[in-house]
């Protein structure tokens, strides 16, 4: 039994479903009885290698495009062991898998892989895609291969090859009589398993091969002498006409184009179509010949693979807004209401920090599964990316039809996930957005429902907001503010004020807070507790803090001693979470200072409760690099958030920021006065210095001074002020 060309892959035998050109020559040789003109010589019109091997793996009979491909003459080959154009390293290999064909020899197609390569005769190997089929000759199995190169672009053609019919006739006598090679090419036709078409000059078909009937689903009598009109969806008529013009006025030799079939069942058929002439020695066009490739399963993979989501196999954002679309003109036309929700995971970053991204996608596959599960067959549930999932709900009726589905999607997350042999516990919230056929634009829809599902977080997560009109004018007023903030400050808006810390026993001046100011030129002054939680969201934070920092330190710099005070005021600039546990904080500190020339202890950096202790393990690396630069840390708001007095002494700021809500109460109780007093004697005890923000009267300074709180900062002595009143400031600095 013989094998052809390659060592084959069992990836390369599952993958592929045709690659061949071939047809039965039968019923052209009736056509062209007048014409001198071998049955033979029909393989030769035909763009692809055809190679038939006897019993022994010898290269028995081949086609001219077999030299385009290879290199050798027709002479070269015939006689040969097939191995000749099997690279070295796959021969013994390419053997036993002639021998394995041998045992179930069927007709089977394999696709270009980098296993499967013809050896050239100059040494080189080219990729290429083959199709094998068994072949009876001389009572023995033979096999007829039919081989292209695996390329977007299909090299040379049949009538590139220089060879005249009549010396290809010459080299053929040599090696079998015209009889046999009659006979095999016969055969071969009969036993290809590629769609081929022969037609004359207007088209009409004068053979058509199996393959080709199947695929198109009529018979040989059926196509036989008729157009392919017939056949040929209505949009695609007039595709291969024109291809066949362009050959017979010479612009092209061969023409290659894609066109719909419509099966006789009514189907759509999709080709990939390779037309060619076959010409006398005259260069007469005798007759054309085309090969075909159906695509419609590759084609609709192609179209799945563009609609879904690669992991959960869920519908993607492109398939969604396709639905969304579809739903929204239905709405239009009939009424009633439809729904987007968007379903976030809650601390999904969590999942993969801990356990890695593998056991994070196992979790949002299991995740998918139990939505799909509760998926109404008109709505359409999609894997928007990451830990967001959205659903359409159509044919609603109320608003409360809506927060019914939203109920039923959280409800899926009542109960564990088993993730990788363990137990995991998930919960999520919903972001939803009901509308009718009077809506805005439905691509806003998404864009709403983010809005509903960011005030679902903010209520505490776990649980579905449904968007409101004040919502949606809140966040585009939020947006509007956002866009201005990236143009604030290269427009020259944004500047730092500095608010004095005061020793609270003398009044000196110690430090400044680096505060910063946005003065828009439409909406005035802009607190900071609006447009820094609005960077935070964007990476506008991180442009805004190296800002600040840079500003701060600069000014510093330029800040002398006053009076008999020992050293000059040092400045605090506020981190916020992102930029605290940002990988650059550090070496973006260290090229502030050295440009600035500042002193390290000059600096300090300050966070959060919140912050700090958010991430402690990691707050904790920062705080020992800051520490190694020669910089403090003031930790602010102490008491408003965790108070955990065990990361409190593991955290250790030099200086303890006790929250303005202690030393300015709304109003005054015992209760106030003893927590104020509790935190004042807990930061001595270890170690700290204590500095009191907000204060306004005297009678909070004196207060303070009798607990003991060393430092302070408030209106009572001073606002923020720019940068050019600091000196003023630190002259005259105010006494109580």
């Amino acid at each position: 039994m013989g094998f052809v060309l390659a060592t084959l892959s069992k990836e390369g035998c599952l993958s592929v479903r045709r690659v061949l050109l071939l047809d039965e020559s039968e019923h052209v040789v009736s056509n062209f009885e007048d014409r001198p003109f071998p049955r033979h010589q029909l393989l030769d019109v035909v763009p692809d290698g055809i190679v038939v091997v006897d019993d022994h793996g010898v290269i028995r009979h081949v086609n001219e495009f077999v030299s385009v491909l290879t290199g050798y003459a027709h002479e070269e080959l015939i006689g040969q062991a097939v191995e000749v154009l099997v690279p070295s390293p796959h021969r013994e290999a390419h053997v036993a898998k002639r021998d394995e064909y041998a045992r179930d020899p069927v007709t089977r197609a394999i696709r270009g892989s980098p296993y499967l390569t013809l050896l050239r005769r100059d040494g080189s190997e080219i990729v290429v895609d083959i199709a094998l089929s068994p072949l009876a000759l001389e009572d023995k199995p033979w096999v007829i291969a039919v081989i292209r190169e695996h390329s977007a672009q299909m090299v040379a053609s049949l009538i590139r090859s220089e060879v005249s019919l009549k010396d290809l006739a010459g080299k053929l006598a040599g090696a079998v009589t015209l009889a046999e090679t009659e006979e095999r090419t016969r055969l071969a036709f009969e036993n290809t398993m590629v769609p081929m078409t022969f037609t004359d000059l207007d088209g009409r078909a004068v053979a058509v091969n199996n393959a080709f009937c199947q695929m198109v689903g009529y018979t040989r009598e059926e196509l036989l002498g008729r157009d392919s009109i017939r056949v040929t969806h209505p949009e695609d008529v007039g595709i291969s006409e024109e291809a066949r013009r362009r050959i017979a006025r010479d612009e092209t030799e061969q023409a290659r184009y894609v066109k719909r079939y419509l099966h006789k069942d009514g189907r759509v058929v999709i080709a990939e179509v390779s037309k060619s002439a076959a010409r006398d020695v005259a260069g007469r066009t005798l007759y054309f010949v085309s090969s075909e490739r159906d695509i419609t399963e590759e084609r609709a993979l192609i179209v799945y693979q563009a609609r879904h989501d690669p992991l959960t196999g869920l519908a993607n954002r492109v398939l969604f807004e396709e639905r969304l679309a579809e739903a929204y003109a239905t709405v239009v036309r009939q009424g009633g209401l439809g729904a987007v929700l968007l379903v976030n995971l809650d601390n999904f970053s969590e999942v993969n920090d801990l356990f890695g991204h593998v056991v994070g996608d196992q979790m949002l596959v299991a995740v998918a599964h139990r939505l799909a599960q509760v998926t109404r067959t008109a709505d359409t549930l999609c894997h928007l990316g990451g830990d967001e999932f959205l659903y359409l709900a159509v044919g609603l009726r109320s608003e409360a039809e809506a927060e019914k589905v939203s109920t039923r999607l959280l409800g899926v997350f009542a109960g564990p996930f088993t993730i990788a042999g363990g137990s995991l516990e998930q919960s999520a919230s919903v972001g939803v957005v009901v509308w009718d056929g009077t809506s805005r634009d439905y691509v806003e829809f998404i864009q709403d429902a983010d809005v509903a599902l960011h005030e679902a977080k903010r209520q505490g997560k776990g649980r579905h907001v449904v968007s409101t009109s004040a919502m949606q004018q809140q966040a585009s007023s939020r947006f509007a503010l956002v866009r201005e903030l990236r143009h604030a400050l290269p427009d020259g808006q944004l500047a730092m004020h500095y608010q004095p810390i005061v020793d609270l026993t003398t009044t000196d001046v110690v430090g400044f807070e680096a505060l910063m100011r946005w003065q828009n030129p439409e909406r005035g002054l802009v607190p900071p507790d609006v447009f820094i939680p609005l960077a935070e969201e964007s990476d506008l934070i991180f442009e805004l803090g190296h800002f600040a920092l840079r500003e701060a330190v600069v000014a510093a710099d330029s800040w002398d001693r006053a009076g008999a005070q020992a050293t000059a005021p040092y400045v605090t600039v506020n981190l916020s979470m992102r930029q605290f546990h940002d990988p650059n904080l550090v070496s973006m500190i260290e090229e502030a200072l050295t440009a600035s020339g500042l002193a390290p202890q000059r600096l300090i950096v300050e966070i959060t409760e919140r912050v700090a202790l958010l991430e402690v393990d990691e707050s904790l690396g920062v705080i020992s690099r800051l520490d190694l630069l020669g910089l403090a840390f003031a930790l602010d708001d102490f008491g408003t958030g965790f108070s955990s007095l065990s990361y409190l002494a593991l955290l250790h700021p030099r200086i303890l920021k006790i929250d303005r809500s202690f030393v300015s109460p709304a109003s005054e109780s015992v209760r106030n006065d003893t927590m104020l007093e509790a935190i004042i004697s807990l930061g001595h005890k270890l170690g700290m210095t204590l500095l009191a923000e907000g204060i306004e009267t005297p009678a909070q300074l004196e207060r303070l001074r009798h607990l003991g709180c060393e430092l302070g900062q408030g209106f009572l002595f001073s606002v923020a002020v720019p940068a050019d009143e600091v000196a003023a400031v630190i002259a005259g600095a105010p006494s109580a």
